[in-house]
């Protein structure tokens, strides 16, 4: 009796141990970038503080952004790192620190509305205390949205049709990663963009003389080589992150008529990233907040789980000081209206009465 090879199980057993071999290697080399991502991670915090004198959780912050500046692509909104500090406190060698280290980076003094759009890459901009006047409109807008990727920008530019002259629209995306800098702080609206982050003068004598050999540096030349690295490893980041955060929310706040509580029907998540998905929505953070800081959150949990931890603190600790000013502008702006509104007659009011008058107002 002959005994013949059945071809189409051969042929199907072999794509399955290809199909294994591939998500093996896949595996493997993801363990190998997330190594390399941590090894630059823990360089770039040694390197920030070699140069400069910050509150211990702001190194944390700024290492995560600098590597999310070679993952900016994948991110459908990235932050803009804002440093507010006094004269002297080191804010120019912090910007000029960050974009050497960062995914294409230059530092500009004065840019101009062509520069955001037609430029490329990580931009500083230093001294830039003239961001809320009438001259810096066009500029002050295209900000307002260069932290978010989608939006477009269109300008006129005349160019010859047939042998004339017309106008035609050009469009540019102005989503690029930036860094700011100034004494005097930012506008409400730009402000809310940013991830604001305190500087004072330095006490340090070895840090204030340190000279800024970025550029020949070699440990900033060779994580900026280990970072580029990571970037090009498409297995990296995720580009399905935020599709299974938003599947996560609506699973875990979905309501029906018959059960009217809230239920979890988890099937596409795997074990880890529930959990990651649980701290980060446990913190309470919300709306723009949750927007820039999820980039960060997610750099954050390829680390190391303590790192990410951390995060998470520092970013409780910054939207919570953030919405206490929030509320007391809010009272500011309310009491001010309150008082526009009174009889500008000189009459004599009892401040039992004005603050009676005044709670039922904001009720």
């Amino acid at each position: 009796m002959k005994i013949t090879k059945n071809k189409n199980t051969g042929t199907e057993r072999e794509l399955a141990e290809n199909e294994e071999e591939l998500y093996l290697k896949a595996n493997k080399k993801q363990e190998e970038i997330k190594i390399l991502m941590r090894k630059s991670y823990y360089s770039l915090i040694n390197i920030l503080k070699k140069y400069l004198d910050l509150k211990e959780e702001y190194y944390s912050i700024i290492a995560l952004w600098i590597i999310g500046t070679y993952f900016h692509d994948n991110f459908q909104s990235f932050p803009y790192l804002f440093f507010n500090a006094m004269r002297g406190s080191g804010k120019s060698r912090a910007l000029r620190l960050i974009c050497c280290l960062s995914k294409n980076g230059n530092v500009m003094a004065s840019p101009t509305e062509a520069v955001l759009f037609r430029v490329q890459g990580t931009l500083g901009i230093d001294e830039f205390e003239g961001v809320a006047g009438k001259d810096k409109n066009a500029i002050r807008e295209l900000l307002n949205g260069a932290y978010k990727k989608g939006i477009k920008i269109f300008r006129m530019k005349k160019k010859k049709v047939l042998g004339q002259e017309e106008l035609v629209a050009e469009e540019f995306e102005p989503y690029r990663p930036i860094v700011m800098a100034n004494i005097y702080g930012m506008d409400e609206v730009l402000g809310d963009r940013c991830l604001t982050l305190i500087l004072e003068k330095s006490n340090d004598a070895m840090k204030t003389r340190l000279i800024e050999d970025f550029e020949t540096n070699e440990e900033v030349n060779e994580v900026k080589v280990y970072l580029k690295e990571c970037s090009l490893c498409s297995v990296v980041m995720s580009k399905n992150i935020y599709r299974d955060w938003n599947n996560y929310i609506i699973d875990r706040y979905k309501t029906t008529l018959t059960t009217l509580h809230t239920y979890n029907t988890y099937t596409t998540q795997t074990t880890q990233q529930l959990e990651l998905f649980n701290k980060i929505s446990n913190t309470g953070i919300i709306g723009r907040n949750l927007e820039l800081f999820l980039p960060i959150f997610f750099l954050g949990s390829l680390i190391s789980e303590e790192i990410f931890d951390g995060i998470l603190k520092s970013a409780l600790e910054i939207t919570t000081e953030r919405k206490h000013e929030e509320e007391i502008e809010s009272i500011d702006v309310m009491v001010y209206d309150f008082i526009s509104r009174e009889d500008s007659r000189l009459e004599y009011h009892s401040i039992k009465d004005l603050v009676n008058s005044f709670r039922n107002f904001s009720n």
